[in-house]
């Protein structure tokens, strides 16, 4: 599962299907009728009955009024998230309506957002919406089933290429009347399929006939949801105000949230400026991601006095991986036994003591902070999956956990590079002239980082010191956001800083990160370029998976051979949130595990209005 309102967090038939004929007759001699019901959940039962009042973690009475300002970094063109050209502004999601809305104290539920009603079997192979008769666009044209098939289809046909990928086994949609939309899928049993396909903001059919979709606009666009975008300038800000006419604000769903009468983005090129800006009350409200800035930053008057609020709180998701990413399209990186050399001149100990200020755990895992970490041995179930792969897979898959190189923290990583380099030359690599070159044709090993933050150069800078130790020439390359986007779309790197974040519910987002048949699609999130039949096998089991035990199982396997074939040099994580705000605003007492709940704040100003007005609030 990925959440596709925030834009930056599959399978084969054959496979699939061929599995689908030994399991078929089992799931048809218990399958049920089909269930008509407010919400889905992956795995086991929903945590809010039907005619709830609002989610726990949602003050119902939240006043309403005031503003939130946010920052961003970069810049941006469009107001079209959807497409593979331009760099779409800050907070577009808030524009949409999806057909569920997730909750964020489940690891995955939904319930009905436009859709009032949602109808599925047991084998999840269809699933069909009944719209809410009340819901409307922006400009009071009601949201249809034409409109939800056109989404659909605009965005895989026109839309980036992660889409196509995403709903690959959608096989029709289609409108069984005016308010009722059907989809039926290819395969049994993706049971995320019904959840990630109401996940997705409808688009209006009407606004977009005759506009060409795939060109950046900064045309303001027609939505369903909670806010429009009130006016802009282009590339520095852009802000929404809340619709008083939104015909969403009284569903239980979202009693209590989008309580904000205005949402300000604005834009900064540099990160450091940024922050001055923030304790000079530009704007309200920041997540940290530095742990320099996090402990040296954070200081001054409005600290001291409260009038800024600093706080670490605890994140229940998985952490992802972030990492040093290969591009093994480059031939340099095309032998795991190179990239497994080069991870031991990553220094992460040193660089955790003398950079991060000890605020880093090391990642291991592309599951990290979750139950689906590869951090033993395979079990019975696991190797279930695993010995059919036997013949494709590193054999260090069945016998060691893997762990990535460690030092002791005090720079002096010669044993550790010793092991790079006698990696190095068993893949045919030499030591000549303090250069590394290759045996055969003499040539050089250079390669070029990419990044688009300036001050990642002090994490970069100790790693290509131990790299040119072995021989390695390295170049940092600088880029502008909107070249670094266009960079990595067309995969036109040797190596980035990045990451593939996880939710608790991994599912379809697999095969857009992982899968060979994306491995060559410009625009898809397969940046390492893997063509690996296991892989794509594995990806298979997690999405088919029938029961979270199965999603746990299948995780574990895909992560171990992920790790296994040293597709990067893994980073850190941290599990909390590091977040500062100006203390304005108010909180329920009751925070979401699985997100940071910004969404469920208010303004302190409006509560005091709201008071002074005679109306009750908590």
């Amino acid at each position: 599962m990925t959440r596709l309102r925030k834009p930056f967090r599959l399978l084969t038939a054959a496979l699939l299907n061929a599995w689908l004929v030994a399991t078929g007759p089992a799931l048809a001699e218990t399958s049920q009728a089909p269930e008509t019901r407010h919400g889905i959940a992956m795995h086991g039962d929903l945590k809010y009955p039907a005619g709830f009042g609002h989610f726990d973690y949602a003050n119902p009475d939240a006043p309403k009024g005031g503003t939130l300002k946010q920052w961003a970094l970069g810049t941006f063109d469009s107001f079209n998230p959807h497409i593979i050209k331009g760099s779409p502004a800050d907070g577009i999601g808030l524009l949409y309506d999806s057909l569920m809305e997730k909750s964020d104290d489940e690891p995955f539920s939904e319930y009905g957002l436009l859709a009032e009603t949602v109808t599925l079997p047991d084998h999840r192979q269809w699933v069909t919406f009944k719209l809410r008769e009340e819901a409307r666009f922006s400009d009071g044209e009601p949201v249809t089933a034409e409109d939800v098939i056109f989404t659909f289809d605009i965005l895989r046909t026109q839309g980036s290429p992660f889409y196509a990928a995403y709903y690959a086994d959608i096989e029709k949609i289609e409108a069984l009347d005016e308010r009722t939309v059907k989809f039926s899928f290819s395969a049994e049993n993706n049971r995320e399929l019904p959840l990630i396909v109401g996940q997705v903001g409808i688009l209006p059919k009407h606004y977009w006939a005759g506009r060409d979709f795939q060109s950046p606009s900064l045309d303001i666009p027609v939505g369903s949801g909670p806010y429009r975008i009130a006016g802009f300038e282009a590339g520095r800000s852009v802000t929404f105000e809340r619709r008083p006419d939104y015909w969403g604000q009284h569903l239980a769903i979202k009693r209590g949230r989008h309580n904000f009468d205005t949402i300000r983005y604005d834009y900064y090129r540099d990160a450091t400026v940024a922050l001055e800006a923030f304790k000079a009350g530009e704007y309200d409200f920041r997540l940290e991601t530095s742990s320099k800035e996090w402990a040296t930053g954070y200081t001054g008057p409005a600290f001291d006095d409260g009038r800024i609020q600093k706080q670490e709180l605890p994140n229940g998701n998985p952490t992802g991986m972030q990492a040093f990413i290969f591009n093994t399209r480059r031939d340099k990186f095309a032998d795991p036994q190179v990239r497994e050399a080069l991870a031991y001149a990553f220094d992460f100990e040193w660089t955790n003591r003398n950079i991060f200020y000890d605020a880093y755990t090391r990642t291991h895992s592309f599951f990290s902070n979750s139950e689906m970490a590869a951090d033993r041995l395979p079990d019975e179930d696991e190797l279930k999956l695993l010995e059919p792969l036997r013949d494709q897979v590193p054999p260090e898959v069945f016998t060691q956990v893997y762990r990535a190189p460690t030092t002791d923290g005090s720079g002096n990583v010669r044993t550790q590079l010793r092991k790079g380099m006698r990696l190095l030359q068993q893949a045919g690599w030499t030591f000549s002239n303090n250069r590394l070159v290759n045996g055969e044709t003499g040539e050089p090993f250079r390669f070029e980082i990419l990044l688009v933050q300036k001050e990642f150069e002090r994490v970069v800078a100790p790693f290509i010191r131990n790299l040119e130790r072995m021989g390695v020439g390295v170049d940092i390359r600088i880029v502008d956001v909107s070249q670094y986007i266009n960079r990595l779309r067309s995969f036109d790197f040797d190596m980035v800083v990045g990451s593939f974040p996880q939710s608790s519910s991994p599912g379809n987002e697999q095969r857009d990160f992982w899968h060979s048949e994306l491995a060559n699609q410009p625009g898809t999130r397969n940046l390492i370029g893997i063509r690996n039949p296991a892989v794509d096998r594995l990806v298979d089991k997690l999405i088919a998976a029938p029961d979270r035990h199965s999603l746990v199982v299948a995780a574990r396997a895909l992560d171990r051979v992920l790790q296994w074939n040293h597709y990067v040099i893994p980073q850190y994580h941290i599990a909390t949130w590091r977040i500062a705000y100006w203390n304005k605003f108010g909180m329920p007492g009751t925070r979401p595990v699985y997100d940071l709940g910004l969404d469920t704040w208010w303004a302190l100003d409006a509560a005091r209005n709201t008071a002074d007005s005679g109306e009750s609030t908590r």
